[in-house]
């Protein structure tokens, strides 16, 4: 392991080891001295980059956050109903592919850790404006008390926990394809803001 790491090169591998083990961990069972023998440094170096455990999970969640934006931001040159299926294409994969990391993220923010409830809150504007887009009203972004917002916010919601359970079905069990329960969330969406 090279220890010539730049302090910002040694704090993105850290936050990058933390959410490699997110994948088969909750956030709070993540150890530190796991996480810093696999950077090949001592637990009090850790500590150096990341004045507490909370500092260095937050750190991980923040990344988690981003990560999960990056991932499902479709190609900008698709029709803005073929971005929001793209998105929701991408967001229903990054929930089955990284269901306990995804899950820790949900329920870190559910716990009721003020920054962690923030970045959650920050990854779902950042979906819901997007969504806000495709439907062509993005106005309605800077809009958080608005009607349309509050039910664009909470469809996503039950698109997410549809996913979440869905995809914590054994495969055989699972009554929707992927493609299925895509479909059915666009219409959800489509019916709900009917009404």
């Amino acid at each position: 392991m090279d220890h010539r790491l730049s302090a910002e090169d040694r704090k993105k591998q850290l936050v990058k080891i933390g959410l490699m083990m997110l994948r088969d961990k909750p956030i709070h069972e993540l150890s530190i001295d796991e996480i810093a023998g696999e950077a090949g440094i001592s637990r009090g170096l850790l500590f150096h980059y990341f004045p507490s455990k909370r500092d260095y999970y937050l750190a991980v969640i923040s990344a988690a956050g981003r990560r999960l934006l990056r991932v499902t931001k479709p190609d900008e040159n698709l029709a803005p109903e073929q971005q929001l299926r793209e998105m929701l294409v991408q967001f229903v994969a990054f929930i089955t592919r990284r269901r306990t990391a995804y899950i820790s993220f949900v329920r870190g923010a559910a716990g009721g850790d003020d920054f962690a409830v923030k970045v959650y809150d920050e990854t779902r504007a950042g979906l819901t404006k997007r969504i806000l887009t495709y439907l062509g009203t993005p106005e309605v972004a800077d809009e958080p008390e608005s009607r349309e917002y509050l039910r664009i916010h909470a469809w996503l919601s039950y698109t997410e926990d549809l996913a979440i359970e869905w995809s914590g079905l054994p495969e055989k069990a699972r009554p929707y394809t992927p493609e299925d329960l895509i479909n059915h969330a666009i219409e959800a969406l489509h019916l709900l803001r009917k009404l």
